[in-house]
């Protein structure tokens, strides 16, 4: 029985991909390499090298790879080479057998247990240089399926060393004997050097008999016989010292084929020892060895704790202090999302509604499926905000869901992107640390916790590969399900950017793409079927349901300026909240922001692995998302001139006319994480060149010395926009009168409690009041997005009424305006409007205008009673 060595076999078990499926996942593999070795203890290494060196330096072109190199029973070191390049290398496997049975067994080993779509046979000598593989595929490509075999017989190929005259002249009488024999029409059957269709050599290595160099004639002939295509391409060829090909192998070929014939007309020889020991090779090469897979494990619980590690250092301030901290860049971001967590746990514990509540903007409620209350996580943490409060779920959210979408796109980049961990970390840690994502981190956690948009995004890119569409589909329908309960918006920029990359990398690769359509479609058909009936009831509640609207106003201003693209972030190590404040909205929105160094090496990446389509498509991504962030007019920085942009095509159709546009910038965020990564993982694979290579002298020390300046540019690229930890305010105190329950007692049922101000996004400290009290009351006002007007155009906060605008402009100009009896009236109307029981003055700024002009507006003083001034108001008609 055939075996895999321990050490690549276990490599192979969980190795990831440049492009992200693992070497023995027989669904993933774009090209197997199989290298058959007998006694090749002195060249066998330096063929693997080159090998594993060519097919990494262009991973865009031969995608995901596996090198398989078959042991026929060597008594020298080859074996130990091999396991020694299997153990450096988690895609290289070693597949022996129990003796030396020829090079025909050796390729059967090595061919079924592979699972490349293409396959190619190599001599381990490479006479044919590994670059000639670049003439096969472009030939196996346009003739579709079957064979393209190199040939040293064709008018276009170059011998470079020739063999000596006697040699040379008995290997072409060979040919020909061999093609009067068995194949005419192949002018060179037994060059070493020849691509396949994976599922087509397969089936005919599975159907093979020879055991000796005849194998290649009864291949090629199995595939004329089945009508599958063999093209002849001219190579180079060297021939090389201690080739293992004899003149006199040409007449053993010739037996062999002419035994073959001879059975076949007899009852035929009997396959199934060869196909018994080969069937189970894969599997056994997976399942041998644990050393790869556990220091990759290692690796990723490392990736995963230090990731952690930075999100609770940017948080550090938060976590010091839960019961007094405040987030200072927030605004009234966190009183509103404490309050989503806790009354959605209120609405999970009475088994109310959790989409809709009267508790803010008192009588008409709150959609809340029209807000961003990420039930995908507020009701799951139930336990937790009931127990500890919303504070720890709010503070839980933003540190585990942060580090959470850090991992994510590690696990994404080091299966489909990149094969070095520690690059796939670095590219991850940019997508998720990246200076527009700590911008919302102080405000937005739907913007933060992104860690279901690779899953998303791999299961898409596995619906493309055509394995398992059914299931693919049904579980990204699952998935986009759960991400619509988190936030719709980021799945919307998700969708953005994937179909510009998508867009990018079907024109550069036109034949890929036109294979992944159909099932992609497929696909995403069942995604739909299965997401649409989940989502049905919550997104016609949230667009058709009480309190919805249509769009949502947020000004002229709402794209980006070009020079935010090249300055810093304010919670950037290198940035400044003076200048940063000039070019945002505010400073939860600043969602460009990358600094001209990491721009100007994205740049440089991008022409450096231009050739790779997946950086030409990364590249034209994240330029045609920061082309759309600056907004339907786009200002020229230093001069008059204003210019229209794309996002006006966009900016008024369903969906689009709600989105902030600079938000679409943090599209760039992964773009560009994944180009440091490339890049990152191209460094590394020089390095390791270096070791494999043994190189000595001025030559090591100069690729060192380049190799250390470009680690030099990347760092010095990162290292400005380094996140600081994200400064916090002590939060004002709940009064007494709300905490330690006395507005019980002045607020009779279906009554709230009104605050003044009035709550509103400027202002809503009152929503703190009421998840810190057990939402034991309802307030008018509030903090979210409702309709105004009878076109219900989405805004923030209730539509405005005289009196809770007249509190708002005495808080903060602190005039007393001249209140007369129409003030009075109108303050009467509006009180009733709300249904109030109290109105409730808390320590503030401006408090003493506010008292005077509520007691001329109510007619009497207030009650100073558990430190607020109250105003107790008779019971609502």
């Amino acid at each position: 029985m055939a075996r895999a060595s321990g050490v690549g076999a276990g490599n192979t078990a969980d190795a990831a991909h440049p492009s992200g499926v693992h070497a023995s996942d027989a669904v993933g593999v774009d090209l197997s390499v199989v290298v058959p070795a007998y006694n090749e203890e002195g060249r066998l290494r330096p063929t693997l090298d080159a090998i594993r060196a060519y097919l990494s330096a262009d991973q865009d072109r031969w995608g995901t790879w596996e090198l398989i190199v078959v042991d026929d029973g060597s008594t020298d070191g080859t074996a130990a080479v091999a396991a020694e390049a299997a153990a450096g290398e988690p895609r290289v496997r070693v597949v022996t057998g129990g003796g030396n049975y020829g090079k025909g067994h050796a390729l059967r080993q090595g061919v079924l247990a592979s699972h490349g779509r293409r396959v190619l046979l190599t001599d381990a000598d490479l006479a044919t240089p590994i670059d000639e593989l670049d003439r096969l595929d472009k030939q196996l490509r346009a003739d579709g399926d079957g064979a393209a075999i190199g040939s040293r017989a064709h008018p276009d190929a170059r011998i470079e060393v020739r063999q000596l005259a006697l040699r040379e002249w008995l290997g072409r009488f060979g040919n020909r004997l061999i093609r009067l024999v068995a194949l005419d029409g192949i002018a060179d059957t037994q060059c070493g050097f020849k691509l396949f269709d994976g599922e087509r050599a397969r089936a005919a290595f599975a159907g093979s008999r020879l055991d000796g160099w005849g194998i290649d004639v009864e291949i090629l002939r199995f595939f004329r016989r089945s009508g599958w295509p063999v093209t002849e391409v001219p190579v180079r060829w060297a021939h090389q010292r201690g080739s293992k090909v004899k003149p006199l192998d040409y007449g053993r070929v010739l037996l062999e084929l002419l035994r073959l014939r001879a059975a076949r007309r007899g009852p035929g020889l009997d396959s199934s020892a060869h196909t018994a020991h080969t069937a189970d090779t894969a599997d056994t090469a997976d399942a041998a060895g644990t050393t790869g897979p556990g220091r990759r494990r290692r690796t990723d619980l490392v990736v995963g704790v230090l990731f952690l590690l930075a999100s609770f250092f940017l948080y550090k301030g938060l976590w010091a202090d839960l019961d007094r901290a405040y987030l200072a860049d927030a605004g009234s971001d966190q009183n509103q999302w404490e309050w989503f967590f806790r009354v959605t746990a209120d609405n999970v514990t009475h088994l109310r509604n959790p989409l809709f509540t009267t508790l803010q903007n008192f009588p008409d409620g709150v959609n809340l499926m029209a807000n961003t209350v990420m039930l995908g996580l507020s009701v799951p943490l139930t336990p937790v905000t009931l127990a500890f409060g919303p504070t720890v779920t709010w503070a839980l959210v933003l540190t585990v869901g942060l580090a959470a979408t850090a991992l994510a796109w590690y696990w994404l980049f080091a299966r489909r992107l990149v094969r070095g961990r520690w690059a796939a970390a670095l590219g991850a840690a940019l997508a998720a640390f990246a200076p527009p994502m700590i911008s919302h981190a102080n405000a937005h956690p739907n913007f933060l916790v992104l860690f279901m948009i690779p899953v998303i995004i791999d299961r898409a890119l596995r619906l493309c590969e055509g394995r398992r569409v059914v299931r693919d589909g049904v579980l990204l329908g699952l998935f986009a399900t759960y991400q619509i309960f988190l936030g719709e918006e980021p799945l919307l920029l998700a969708v953005m950017g994937t179909l510009l990359f998508a867009l990018a990398y079907a024109v550069v690769d036109r034949e890929r793409a036109r294979a992944a359509l159909r099932p992609l479609l497929r696909g995403l058909g069942w995604a739909l079927l299965v997401c649409l009936p989940l989502v049905a009831i919550p997104l016609y509640w949230q667009f058709f349901g009480p309190q919805s609207y249509h769009s949502v106003l947020h000004g002229d201003n709402a794209g980006n300026s070009p020079l935010a693209f090249l300055q810093y972030s304010g919670r950037s190590l290198f940035g400044d909240d003076a200048t940063a404040d000039r070019l945002a909205m505010n400073r939860t929105e600043q969602n460009a922001f990358y600094g001209w160094p990491l721009i100007s090496l994205a740049s440089a990446i991008g022409l450096w692995l231009w050739r790779a389509a997946v950086v030409r498509a990364l590249a034209f991504t994240a330029a045609a998302a920061a082309l759309l962030s600056l907004g339907p007019k786009i200002r020229i920085p230093f001069t008059d001139v204003v210019l229209t942009g794309p996002w006006r095509i966009l900016a008024h159709q369903p969906l689009f006319e709600s989105v902030i546009e600079s938000r679409v910038a943090m599209i760039c965020a992964p773009a560009l994480g994944a180009l440091v990564a490339l890049a990152a993982d191209r460094l590394a694979d020089r390095r390791a060149e270096e070791r494999e290579l043994r190189l000595g002298g001025p030559a090591l020390a100069e690729r060192r010395r380049l190799r250390l300046v470009a680690y030099a540019v990347v760092a010095g690229a990162l290292l400005p926009i380094v996140p600081t930890p994200l400064p916090v305010r002590e939060r004002p105190d709940v009064p007494a009168f709300i905490a330690d329950g006395m507005y019980r007692s002045y607020v009779g049922e279906g009554e709230t409690v009104v605050p003044v101000p009035v709550p509103d996004p400027g202002n809503a400290e009152a929503l703190h009041w009421q998840s810190a009290s057990g939402l034991g009351f309802s307030v008018p006002g509030g903090y979210f997005n409702g309709p105004w007007g009878e076109e219900r155009r989405g805004i923030y906060g209730a539509p405005a009424r005289y009196t809770s605008n007249l509190l708002r402009d005495v808080r903060y100009s602190g005039q007393v305006p001249a209140i007369d009896a129409k003030w009075r009236a109108q303050a009467r109307f509006d009180l009733e409007f709300w249904k109030a029981g109290v109105v409730v003055l808390a320590s503030q700024p401006n408090d003493a205008a506010l008292y005077e002009t509520l007691e001329k507006l109510l007619g009497g003083p207030g009650k100073r009673i558990g430190g607020a001034w109250i105003w107790d108001l008779p019971p609502a008609r």
